[in-house]
């Protein structure tokens, strides 16, 4: 029954999740180069450009003003075209990316760690894949029962398509902030705080159940920015102030019912195992009244809040 009853419920949250659809762009490898060689080849043609003006100047002192204004006109050059190639280069991080577009079109990303290089004409947006912390502020929501309930959350998460991230939606971090937000209240009227059936679930009974059902509606939520959820956590779960006495008082009066369903329970085995054993060694012989008499006698003893005073009877057993 417990199995069929979380069966059933895993699949609850799926249905009412986003449908999920086709992105329209995956992220694959940009075309990159090493940056090491790009740098090298960068800092020679600054050189070669100083030089080739260096000799203009020289040759300017010798009256030679058409070779000089040529030499100066190719340094400029060199030394523009060089600083242009040089920034294409970018320093990647671990747990960074960078993003390439061109003219708006999306030329893959950069996830080799160091110094890279690639078409100084492109765009370049860092993406972080590190593993982050969201954690949701206290809400006041109403549970299965209509019983207003508080409660908080923490989702583990990270980027996985950086190209997804980026063009999918308009900003993923605000957009899992606001999915987390809503799967979380969906969770929360979907399934009661404490439930009346021993075989129902519960948001404090069944507290793992429940956190891998929020991490499986949080994914299909999430999924069309790219992102990965790594782990969800209930931070903060209990009854809303206004309702919170009254019900602190059922779950005494529960426990105070089962506390006594429990000596009730032992006492009338205590009673049975004495009148048996009575009625074995003959002790003494009782009719049906005096066993009654004794069963009541003992249960009031056995199950009463007080100790029981004891009064001694000095006649016979019928008097």
């Amino acid at each position: 029954m417990q199995d069929s009853a979380i069966a059933a419920a895993d699949t609850t949250p799926a249905a009412d999740a986003p449908a999920e659809r086709k992105p329209r762009v995956r992220e694959f490898p940009a075309r990159d180069i090493g940056g090491g060689t790009a740098l090298l080849l960068g800092l020679v043609g600054l050189l070669v450009a100083a030089g080739a003006i260096a000799l203009a100047v020289s040759f300017g002192h010798d009256g030679k003003s058409a070779l000089c204004a040529a030499l100066v006109v190719c340094g400029i050059l060199i030394g523009i075209g060089s600083l242009t190639a040089m920034s294409g280069l970018n320093t990647i991080a671990p747990g960074e990316t960078r993003v390439v577009q061109l003219f708006g079109r999306y030329r893959g990303t950069i996830r080799t760690e160091g110094l890279r290089w690639v078409n100084p004409l492109t765009s370049r947006d860092k993406v972080s894949t590190r593993v982050r912390n969201h954690e949701t502020a206290v809400m006041k929501v109403n549970d299965a029962y209509g019983n207003p309930i508080e409660l908080a959350a923490v989702v583990v998460w990270r980027v996985e398509d950086t190209a997804q991230a980026m063009f999918e939606v308009e900003d993923f971090q605000e957009f899992v902030a606001t999915q987390t937000e809503a799967a979380v209240r969906h969770i929360a009227i979907e399934y009661p705080y404490d439930a009346h059936d021993d075989d129902a679930l519960s948001l404090r009974g069944n507290a793992e159940e429940i956190t891998e059902k929020l991490a499986v509606e949080l994914h299909a939520r999430v999924e069309a920015a790219g992102v990965q959820i790594i782990e969800s956590r209930f931070t903060h779960l209990a009854y809303a102030p206004e309702i919170a006495s009254a019900m602190l008082q059922r779950q005494q009066a529960g426990a105070v019912v089962a506390a006594r369903k429990l000596i009730v329970e032992g006492a009338v085995g205590m009673v049975e195992e004495a009148l048996s054993r009575i009625s074995e060694q003959g002790i003494v012989e009782l009719d049906e009244e005096r066993k009654a008499a004794m069963v009541s006698n003992l249960m009031v003893v056995l199950c009463g809040d007080r100790a029981a005073q004891p009064v001694l009877n000095t006649g016979t057993l019928y008097q």
